[in-house]
This record gives C-alpha cells, structure tokens and sequence, in this order.
C-alpha cells in the first residue's frame, strides 16, 4: 500500500512541475470609451474656475489677528476641517485666514454651519477687488 502511495504522490508533484513551467500570466488591453464631449466640458470648467477670486463668490473669514495666531488657526482649520481651501491674507494691520470659494450663499451658509462648530466667529463675506 506504501508503494502505491508514494508513487501517486512523485505522479502529483510532476504534474504540478510540469503545469507550473508552461503556465503563463493573463494579458488584457483597456480600452476607455469616452463621449468627446467631455473634454470640452473639463475645458469650459477650468475656464469657469479660472477667476477664483471674483467679487461674484462668497468666503467665509475664520480668524482676524496677529501673524502668529494666524498661522496656528490656518493649521487647526486645516487639521480639523480641511473640506475648503484656507489662505492667509493681510489687511493692515489684521491678519485673516479666509476659507472656500463658493457660487452661492446657500452653499457658504452650509459650511459656516460646520466651520462654526470649531470656529465660532467665522462668518461669510463677498471680497472686494
């Protein structure tokens, strides 16, 4: 019985050499179907996005104060909420940090809601140019 053993299992390890020499990887080509519109449609936003700084978009002011306490908010902004973009500005002799760059009043009004929770002073604004 022993030998019969043995012998099915030096069978089963030269099938699985011999499988395993000649077995080769999957290979496969991705094609992407894209409707051609869409590059136009990217290009049209980038346009449209391109004067972040329009007097036509709201903001909401985090913090206003010394460079130092500016710095630590414009952190603890970004480590907390980090949802929207923060910049530091300068407006003698105030600095502030200014956070997102939203369309409408409604969109601003939802992230004050949430910045308030950390913020309690933050409120919106229209920049002036």
């Amino acid at each position: 019985m022993k030998p019969l053993h043995l012998k099915i299992s030096l069978f089963s390890l030269l099938c699985l050499v011999l499988t395993s020499s000649i077995s080769y990887a999957q290979q496969g080509n991705v094609v992407i179907n894209q409707d051609k519109h869409i590059t136009v449609l990217l290009d049209l936003k980038k346009e449209m996005n391109k004067n972040e700084t329009s007097s036509e978009r709201y903001k909401i002011q985090v913090y206003s104060g010394n460079r130092s306490g500016a710095y630590e908010a414009q952190n603890e902004f970004n480590s907390s909420i980090g949802d929207w973009h923060s910049s530091i500005q300068y407006e003698t002799p105030n600095f502030k940090i200014w956070a997102g760059n939203f369309r409408t009043r409604l969109e601003a009004d939802r992230a004050l809601k949430k910045i308030k929770k950390k913020f309690p002073n933050a409120f919106i604004f229209k920049p002036k140019n």
